[in-house]
């Protein structure tokens, strides 16, 4: 087992601690903003024509009929927090594939540009709606950065995950992401690595047509994410994965990467110029996530929405949150967790953070600064601490950790909703 292995599962038991979401009553109302500051807002949009058995986000099939409705409910809660004085200065549209309708879309990010000074927005989406028209749509919007959900460049693998049909070949996206060029300002590229079958060789074709042939701005390749659900939805087409190629799979990456001219936005984000990157949690210490399946982080707590559509849309109508868990950190958890999105950005300002917890933040995680120091994953430049190489690896597996955490929250809070499925089947059937 590797230093890395044994570092994530000491740390593994604090990320675990800190996502411990506790159901709340229904509409929980999120703390009042602090008038002297803005807030990063992120809008969740769950819709999706297919729904890949890898991905654990909350997602739906779209329903056409359904779907307008949900964007109504969405603005109409931008609308309360914005009226209970919040201030916007970034946006982020994710998913799900916000993209599903444009029209409602383009409403929904009109009615946030109106209402707030707005630096950038991000709107994630698919190869198959890279159409040069809505493209120019979501620019005259405002858009500044599209982040496409492409995965791999192997047509085995697209098949394997059951995208091949639905969002088309190697050969076809690479057409789609030539046609972005000069129209969004960033325009990145999300990849998945570690797949159970892809091999070495796999990965660095990828690099090469993104690199070379594509050119892209901006490349975030995560490593694959399980959770119990997505394992048994796996097995089947894409086998199960082995951790222990992630680290040289990574090392493929990073090295091809920045010989190639790229800079690290995050552990797993490489830019050519620097811009909006999909990590904003390393560098926004607060945000607000609106939309059914959305999560926030405020004043030291976390909130997760409801699952349910129903529930959300009924909660909005009644001018509540679409709140219905919270969980309210230790000060200790606070520091843990700022540390932990911090350094996975690259670094740590320690007087910025021993700022913030008002000299305290040293003396409380001394042991596993200490533990991370000599490990050769941190070092002290000035005023700064920095992920070495030997880091930015181990920062994957914390964050693996993390988002694995995240994402088995998000089967619990399916849970909580399977008995809708029950009944929409017997509605189905009368």
């Amino acid at each position: 087992m590797g230093i890395e292995a044994v570092i994530g599962g000491l740390f593994g038991r604090s990320i675990r601690r800190v996502l411990n979401v506790e159901e709340s009553p229904a509409g929980t109302r999120l703390p009042p903003p602090d008038p002297h500051r803005s807030y990063l807002l992120y809008l969740h949009v769950p819709y999706c024509f297919s729904l890949c058995p890898f991905c654990s986000f909350h997602r739906v099939e779209f329903d056409r009929q359904s779907t307008p409705g949900y964007f109504d409910s969405l603005r109409r809660e931008i609308s309360l927090v914005s009226d209970a004085g919040y201030r916007f200065d970034e946006l982020y549209v994710g998913g799900g594939t916000p993209t599903v309708l444009p029209d409602e879309l383009l409403r929904t990010i009109d009615l946030v540009r109106e209402r707030h000074r707005l630096g950038g927005i991000s709107v994630e989406t698919n190869p198959d709606h890279l159409h040069r028209d809505k493209l120019r749509l979501l620019q005259d919007a405002g858009v500044t950065r599209l982040s496409v959900g492409v995965q791999s460049l192997d047509d085995r693998l697209l098949r394997e995950m059951q995208r091949f049909d639905e969002y088309g070949s190697s050969s076809e996206i690479r057409d789609r992401l030539q046609r972005t060029k000069g129209i969004i300002e960033t325009v990145n590229v999300d990849m998945i690595f570690n797949f159970p079958h892809q091999t070495g060789e796999s990965l660095r074709r990828d690099l090469d047509i993104l690199i070379d042939e594509i050119g892209v701005d901006q490349v975030s390749f995560y490593p694959l994410m399980t959770v119990e659900s997505t394992r048994k939805k796996m097995l089947p087409t894409m086998g199960t994965v082995d951790y222990s190629r992630e680290k040289s799979l990574y090392s493929i990456i990073v090295d091809r990467m920045v010989s190639a001219g790229y800079t690290r936005a995050s552990a797993w984000c490489f830019s050519r110029q620097q811009g909006m990157s999909e990590e904003y949690i390393a560098g926004r210490e607060e945000f607000l996530g609106l939309g059914s399946g959305s999560f926030s982080y405020l004043q030291g707590s976390l909130f997760a929405s409801t699952f349910s559509i129903d529930q959300y849309r009924r909660l909005v109508a009644n001018g509540k949150s679409g709140t219905v868990r919270r969980h309210d950190m230790t000060r200790s958890d606070q520091m843990r967790y700022y540390a932990l999105m911090r350094l996975f950005g690259g670094a740590l300002d320690k007087q910025a953070a021993e700022a913030r917890f008002d000299g305290g933040f040293r003396h409380t995680l001394w042991a596993e600064l200490a533990v991370l120091h000599a490990s050769g994953a941190l070092r002290s430049a000035g005023d700064r601490i920095l992920l070495t190489d030997r880091g930015q690896y181990l920062w994957i597996v914390l964050m693996r950790e993390f988002f694995t955490g995240v994402n088995s929250l998000r089967d619990q809070m399916r849970g909580d909703i399977a008995h809708e499925g029950i009944i929409l089947e017997k509605h189905a059937n009368s």
